[in-house]
Order: structure tokens, then C-alpha cells, then sequence
């Protein structure tokens, strides 16, 4: 399940976007009440991406900002409270690993549902149905 974090160069100290990475995979294996399984862990691969002040803009202008994409299947973040839940997480630890400077309002979080069938998992296409059974034989 792919994860993606952009970040406009200086939102985060150089070197901590590792961190970042994993914290965000851990409130989302949290609040999924996954924590410690090993099968839906291996399966969360992430990118970093971090971009020049330049290239980052909200309302037509620059300014510095922190993205949080997830790719996951249609049942992944439907719950309300895990949504919400997992929103303040991730607000909290951008802006703790930003050493309180990046602006709460300036980090956004999106959860992109992929087609039912479509999904790589353990390097097969599996259902919903197929990946839930997975994880819950971990």
C-alpha cells in the first residue's frame, strides 16, 4: 500500500523524513488494528518525495507545505473515527518532526481507494476479500 509523503525542502530537517515514514506507517497500521502484523506491514512501501519552495503552492502562490497520499483498497480508511484519528496523528508528527514550525493548517492528508481485484499484493492481484484473509492469517 503505497505512501507517499511531499514535502517542500525545509518543512522537515534533513534526515528525519525516515522517521516520518515510519511513524505514518505505524498510526496507520494503528488505527487500522494492525499493529504487529507482519503480513500487512511488509506490504506498505512508501516514497519521499521533497520539492524546492518553487515548485509547492497554495492558491496560486508559493509557500511550504507537507502532503500524506495513501493508495490502499476500497475497505482501508472508511471508519470515520480512523480517519479522524489517524488525521491528528499524522498532523502531530509532521509538525513535531518539523520542530513546531510547520503550520498545522499547511499538512494534508488524502487516501486514494483502489478498484476492487486490482491490488498487488504479496506480488499476486488479489480481491478485498483475498487481502483481508491474508492479513488475518498473520
Amino acid at each position: 500500500m503505497p505512501l507517499t509523503l511531499t514535502l517542500t525542502e525545509g518543512v522537515l530537517p534533513q534526515g528525519t523524513e525516515n522517521l516520518a515514514i515510519a511513524k505514518i506507517t505505524d498510526a496507520m497500521l494503528k488505527w487500522h488494528n494492525l499493529t504487529g502484523n507482519e503480513t500487512m506491514k511488509s506490504n506498505i512501501t512508501a516514497m519521499i518525495q521533497v520539492l524546492p519552495k518553487s515548485a509547492t503552492y497554495a492558491g496560486g502562490k508559493e509557500f511550504s507545505g507537507a502532503w500524506v497520499e495513501w493508495k490502499v483498497p476500497s475497505f482501508a480508511f472508511t471508519d470515520r473515527d480512523v480517519q479522524i484519528g489517524f488525521g491528528q496523528d499524522v498532523t502531530n508528527i509532521i509538525y513535531e518532526l518539523s520542530e513546531r514550525t510547520q503550520p498545522r493548517e499547511n499538512i494534508y492528508i488524502n487516501v486514494v481507494h483502489a478498484v476492487d481485484g486490482s491490488w498487488n499484493f504479496n506480488g499476486i492481484a488479489m480481491t478485498n476479500e483475498q487481502i483481508t484473509q491474508a492479513i488475518a492469517a498473520n
